[in-house]
């Protein structure tokens, strides 16, 4: 059983790195086998084809999103959450990067898993949510109750589409981290006008440690 569960997390992580080096429409189940130097019925034995492996990729993603995005504790410093929230979403976009690249051509393909992910992203709107109202109720922000929902909807929007962005203003540009970081440092500055006097020094030093990780040429370019 060991033995068994072990060849199945290395199936989900080699899909994820090919899906992510080449595309995952490019990727096979052939080719995943002989990326793991095993034979396709060894594949076929944990997983029925290509999108059952996608839904446990899925399920793996899901699972970060709900344990990482957690409202802020008590003690923790006012910019703490907003930094903990970006963070997380360079995380799961730089992990699962092809997910975001070919999102709705992905779910026109499975409608159980296009359910799945409407309903994931439901919770993910009420995380997000949480997040900015804790940054209020901590004099990070000044944002109207009834603007949240539609500001967490502008941030989730922003976060699912960055990457396809990208790849309609350059078809050929590598999905690296310094680009995934550009678009964590565009979530930031839907935050920016919100910024409450006392933290405007704060987010200004935020905004600048991530232009840094964007780095001084890529943060010059226009995209």
């Amino acid at each position: 059983m060991e033995k068994k569960l072990r060849t199945k997390d290395r199936i989900i992580q080699a899909s994820i790195a090919l899906f992510n080096e080449v595309g995952e429409r490019q990727v096979t189940t052939n080719h995943i086998a002989a990326h793991l130097g095993i034979s396709p019925g060894n594949l076929y034995y944990h997983f029925r084809n290509k999108e059952d492996i996608i839904r446990h990729i899925f399920r793996e993603y899901t699972k970060l999103l709900e344990t990482r995005i957690k409202p802020p504790s008590a003690q923790a410093k006012p910019l703490d959450a907003l930094t903990d929230y970006l963070d997380i979403v360079f995380e799961l976009m730089w992990r699962f990067h092809f997910f975001y690249a070919n999102l709705p051509d992905i779910l026109s393909r499975d409608p159980a898993l296009q359910q799945d992910y409407l309903q994931v992203q439901q919770g993910v709107l009420a995380r997000v949510m949480t997040v900015i109202k804790a940054l209020k109720a901590q004099g990070v922000i000044a944002v109207d109750e009834a603007d949240i929902r539609d500001l967490a909807h502008n941030i989730k929007l922003l976060v699912t589409f960055w990457i396809s962005y990208l790849k309609t203003q350059a078809p050929q540009a590598e999905v690296n981290q310094a680009n995934l970081y550009r678009g964590v440092l565009k979530v930031l500055l839907l935050f920016k006008p919100y910024a409450t006097t006392a933290a405007r020094a704060d987010m200004l030093q935020l905004q600048h440690y991530y232009s840094q990780l964007v780095g001084t040429d890529l943060a010059a370019a226009d995209l």
